[in-house]
């Protein structure tokens, strides 16, 4: 029982840490990475400027198609910028152009994806703060139970299940979170990536 116990108030204190945010500006973000909320394009291209291919990319089939399949994270860096190559390079195609509608779709889809994944994060975070605040009040309502004149033994046996469920919940997500927290980062280097591939093949 005094196990069951200490786990709960391992759960709180590593909630608590969750939810100290690094920037007083965003108190949800959970990451130690300082949070971005979008990509500059200035830190991403250096290519020609894009003009009006944010509004164009769409009305193209084919680029969109190949937007689609390179900003998909599966895909490796290495594949997506040969995909990109052979799309430039095809017979007629005017490089420039297609070079910075192909970068367009995949600014917007990967800021778009980006900031999913950064909302996500921020959601459970909340989520935490919820946890934490029933494991804590559980954890003292058990403590009560336990030491009652005259102790109720399934329900403190019921109430201790329950703490240890609610633990390995929060465990679970917090195990989650400190994988996705590097999500954005990884889609800033593809995006940075594909970016610099694109801008070589128009060169």
């Amino acid at each position: 029982m005094i196990l069951r116990i200490g786990i709960a108030l391992l759960a709180i204190a590593a909630t608590t840490q969750l939810c100290l945010a690094a920037d007083p500006r965003y108190p949800d973000w959970p990451c130690a990475q300082a949070k971005v909320p979008e990509i500059s394009l200035a830190a991403v291209w250096a290519g020609p400027p894009l003009g009006d291919a944010d509004q164009k990319w769409k009305d193209d089939a084919k680029v969109s198609a190949l937007v689609e399949k390179v900003a998909a994270r599966k895909v490796p860096i290495e594949d997506a910028e040969k995909a990109i190559t052979d799309f430039l390079a095809a017979p007629g195609t005017d490089k420039v152009t297609a070079g910075k509608l192909v970068f367009a779709g995949l600014f917007e889809r990967l800021n778009a994806e980006r900031s999913s994944v950064m909302n996500g994060l921020e959601r459970v975070t909340r989520k935490q703060r919820q946890a934490a605040e029933k494991v804590r009040d559980d954890t003292v309502a058990l403590q009560a139970l336990q030491d009652a004149t005259t102790p109720d033994h399934s329900k403190i046996d019921e109430l201790s299940n329950q703490l240890v469920w609610e633990t390995r919940i929060f465990e679970d997500r917090r195990r989650v979170v400190k994988f996705v927290c590097e999500v954005p980062t990884t889609i800033d280097k593809r995006l940075f990536a594909l970016g610099r591939a694109i801008q070589q093949d128009i060169q």
